[in-house]
């Protein structure tokens, strides 16, 4: 594998169930292609799986459809190359402010009948790095994780 040049892909899924599975092929097979491992290819891809799943419940979306850009890439960190899988997911809905999300209190969640709202938690907890770029055009999540 040579990442002097960019690996990139795009695709756009509709706001469908069980669409954000068809996103989760294309990181494996990226994942798999730069040797990133098994472990970390299955923790892109649940990260993928609740961004996608937040950008359907949350963003309201006019056109129904979620762009996911998947982008293979190294950079110098330290005098050494850092190859890195990253993965974009756009939505063009109302935008959201990241700072007024609450983060999940687990006794309170473990109690309610409604169980969600993990989603920002886990895709930090899985990615090396995470950015929120939200606005009223939309919501772009930016995730990457390294080799």
């Amino acid at each position: 594998m040579s990442t002097a040049e960019p690996r990139e892909v795009h695709l756009t899924i509709p706001v469908a169930p069980e669409m954000e599975i068809a996103a989760t092929a294309q990181v494996a097979a990226l994942g798999e292609w730069m040797e990133l491992g098994r472990d970390k290819i299955d923790e892109v891809k649940m990260a993928v799986v609740e961004a996608c799943i937040n950008a359907f419940e949350h963003s309201g979306t006019p056109d129904h459809r979620v762009e996911l850009k998947f982008r293979v890439a190294s950079e110098d960190a330290e005098g050494s190359a850092r190859t890195y899988l990253e993965v974009d997911v756009l939505d063009n809905g109302h935008g959201f402010d990241p700072a007024r999300v609450s983060p999940p209190e687990i006794d309170l969640k473990l109690r309610a009948q409604h169980k969600r709202g993990w989603g920002l938690r886990i895709i930090r907890s899985l990615m090396d790095d995470v950015r929120i770029e939200s606005g009223e055009r939309g919501t772009m999540i930016v995730m990457r994780k390294y080799r």
